[in-house]
């Protein structure tokens, strides 16, 4: 429930009506989905990862497609906008990524 509770929080600062708030939305979903399959396929850390990536490609390419388009938008270079959804992606997946490994541990 810790990974649901973040999640949550991290979803509430998300404007769910903008493709960004909207590929955000369906981005976090997916990866907080893979969570407690893995954990009880007791699957490593590095496993999970691949797993959740596979997973969630497609939530993630529009997720990044989203990002990048308002970030153009707004006249910002290719590469900065690029930099800013690699950035914010990373952010989602270290989260879960740490929340698995957490939640993995014994005891």
């Amino acid at each position: 429930m810790i990974v649901a509770a973040s999640l949550v929080m991290m979803l509430a600062a998300a404007p769910s009506a903008d493709a960004v708030g909207a590929g955000r939305k369906e981005f976090s979903k997916c990866l907080s989905a893979q969570v407690q399959p893995a954990l009880e396929k007791k699957l490593p850390v590095g496993d999970f990862q691949a797993d959740m990536k596979k997973a969630c490609a497609d939530k993630e390419a529009a997720f990044r497609a989203a990002i990048v388009a308002s970030d153009k938008a707004d006249k910002m270079s290719d590469a900065a906008a690029n930099s800013d959804a690699d950035d914010q992606i990373s952010e989602y997946v270290d989260k879960i990524t740490g929340e698995y490994e957490e939640s993995s541990r014994p005891g």
